[in-house]
C-alpha cells in the first residue's frame, strides 16, 4: 500500500508519519481549533490488554459539528448511523502508522445525498488530510 489509498469500502487512508498517539493528539488540537466537538477518544489496544489480549496501538476519535451534522441528518435521516465522524488511527503488521476515516463521497453515495451536502465537509476532510502533514 502507498501513503494514500483506499482500504475498505468507503474509506480514506493516509499514512500516519508521527504514530497512532501523536497523530490523534494533532487531530484533536486541529478540530478544536476549528469549532468541532470532540466527543469521545478510544484506544482499542488498551481495552485488549483488559482482557490479556495484545494488538497494534489502534485508537478512535468520535468528533463532530452539531449544525452541520443536524443539517445531514435531516437530509437523509439513517445518515446518523455514521455521525458523529470517526478517524481511525492504527498500526499495521509492519509498524506503520495510518489515519483511516469515512470518504463522504462514499457518504452522500450510501445516503442519496448532492454535491451541496458535501460541500459543507470540505474543510473537514482538510483538517483529517493535516493531521497526517
Amino acid at each position: 500500500m502507498d501513503d494514500t489509498e483506499t482500504i475498505g469500502l468507503g474509506l480514506i487512508t493516509r499514512t500516519a508519519p508521527a504514530g497512532v498517539g501523536p497523530t490523534l493528539d494533532k487531530l484533536e488540537v486541529l478540530l478544536r481549533a476549528g469549532g468541532i466537538t470532540v466527543f469521545a477518544r478510544i484506544d482499542h489496544a488498551a481495552g485488549a490488554k483488559q482482557v490479556g489480549l495484545t494488538m497494534p496501538p489502534s485508537q478512535v476519535l468520535i468528533f463532530g459539528n452539531p449544525r452541520g451534522g443536524t443539517a445531514l441528518m435531516l437530509a437523509a435521516p439513517t445518515l446518523a448511523i455514521d455521525l458523529p465522524f470517526k478517524a481511525l488511527a492504527w498500526e499495521d503488521a509492519h509498524g506503520q502508522a495510518w489515519l483511516s476515516f469515512n470518504d463522504p463521497r462514499y457518504l452522500a453515495q450510501r445516503f442519496g445525498l448532492g454535491e451541496e451536502h458535501l460541500r459543507p465537509l470540505a474543510p473537514l476532510v482538510a483538517i483529517l488530510e493535516r493531521a497526517t502533514a
